[in-house]
């Protein structure tokens, strides 16, 4: 049965590949997005799909009747601003969107009675002292670092959700993101995946914070969505881990992207700059709960992941 779905957020990197996913099952898309951060490229070529509506609106303001007088049977929150550069330039924006925007888009699933989906982050987990990890793991957040902005807005947007869900009856789902890439991400916005391959496109050096030890879990945009989808449309409240718990570390990604890219740049190791201050040292998901409740798991290896996002990174002229 086609479903009306609200996506906060749709235009973005995760948000339109979502988009997508749901176009394609059928469904009715409603996509709300202030193209801060997602682009309107990312959705172009859902133009003339008439189950598609797209309505240019920030969420931290009041939604406007053009949303609120619409039927829903499911609003997505997807509507923040997630990289490490928008942790340094737009920090009470993000905290705004994680706050009063996640709240705005409850009220609104509150109304419909529609279900919530809230896209929440690995983040929540900070630095972490447990590996890999678990939803049990309650993390080691600094609230008050550079990255706090994001890292304390996603915490609250989880709050916030389990308050509506136990005080409301909200039916409540949350996704925790771990590391995700692929096309359409934005070049240059501090993300170290998409920042090797710009800079191997360009035969620029690589450049590697400290030696390059730092691990993380990349999780193709692809695998990503189908996991997302399982949650969404799955019986779990959640929180629920969606990533790849293949871990690599920094100066192997960096080796890899050179290698696919043919680039001949150089692997240029850099002092971590302050506003990087509590990156993590590790990071991987524990996908025990996904994968035993939903039967997900990735399936995209990071050689062919990385092929595909190049090949789509080539066709592009804005890397600068």
């Amino acid at each position: 049965m086609t479903q009306h779905h609200l996506v906060a957020g749709g235009g973005g990197f995760v948000g339109s590949h979502l988009v997508d996913l749901l176009v394609g099952r059928g469904d009715k898309v409603t996509i709300v997005d202030n193209f801060v951060t997602g682009r309107r490229s990312n959705v172009a070529h859902l133009a003339d799909n008439k189950s598609v509506t797209v309505v240019e609106h920030d969420i931290t303001t009041p939604l406007p009747t053009s949303i609120t007088n619409d039927a829903y049977d499911v609003v997505l929150d997807l509507a923040s601003p997630a990289s490490p550069n928008d942790f340094k330039t737009m920090p009470l924006q993000i905290l705004a969107v994680g706050s009063t925007g996640t709240r705005n888009l409850l009220d609104l699933a509150l109304a419909r009675n529609a279900r919530f989906f809230l896209a929440s982050t690995s983040e929540v987990y900070g630095d972490p002292l447990v590996h890999p990890q678990p939803e049990t793991y309650w993390g080691n957040v600094s609230p008050i670092g550079p990255r706090s902005c994001y890292d304390e807005a996603k915490r609250f947007s989880e709050a916030l959700a389990m308050a509506y869900h136990r005080t409301n009856g909200v039916a409540v789902r949350i996704a925790r993101i771990f590391n995700t890439y692929g096309e359409r991400m934005r070049p240059r916005d501090g993300r170290v995946g998409n920042s090797f391959v710009t800079q191997a496109l360009r035969n620029e050096p690589l450049t590697l914070h400290g030696d390059g030890s730092q691990t993380r879990s990349f999780c193709h945009v692809a695998d990503e969505v189908r996991g997302l989808a399982a949650v969404l449309d799955g019986h779990l409240t959640g929180p629920i881990n969606v990533g790849n718990p293949d871990e690599f570390t920094i100066r192997e990604l960096a080796e890899v992207v050179i290698e696919l890219t043919g680039s001949k740049s150089s692997i240029a190791r850099v002092a971590l700059p302050a506003e990087r201050e509590g990156d993590p040292l590790q990071r991987c998901p524990d996908i025990s709960l996904v994968r035993d409740s939903y039967g997900w798991e990735p399936t995209i290896s990071l050689r062919d992941g990385l092929s595909r996002m190049i090949d789509w990174f080539r066709t592009k002229e804005d890397l600068g």
